[in-house]
């Protein structure tokens, strides 16, 4: 091969490399693909809130289930908005300090 064409293939590598990474920049996601279903609530031993950052541009919802299965869930989707909402709820219930009650002297 003549140096013209390695050269011009050498640049066209390049340009194709850094494509790649200027697409990938702001999209480096746990989740590539997300569930439209919550699936059963019983199963469901862990939830996962990430918010959206500088490499992830969108807020994911990882779910871990009772035998180790993970999977991420649509944030938009109303179900999960409801299920995340009652864990919210229950969270607070449980963390809330007790009330005092002080006697007035």
């Amino acid at each position: 091969m003549s140096t013209f064409i390695k050269v011009f293939l050498l640049l066209a590598v390049m340009v194709c490399i850094s494509k790649a990474q200027l697409k990938q920049s702001g999209q480096q996601c746990l989740c590539q693909r997300v569930r439209n279903r919550v699936g059963q609530k019983s199963e469901i031993k862990d939830i996962q809130i990430y918010p959206a950052t500088i490499f992830c541009n969108k807020v994911e919802i990882v779910v871990t289930l009772n035998n180790s299965y993970r999977y991420c869930l649509n944030p938009k989707l109303k179900a999960v908005q409801k299920l995340l909402s009652n864990v919210m709820e229950k969270q607070n219930a449980t963390s809330a300090p007790e009330s005092l009650t002080t006697a007035a002297n």
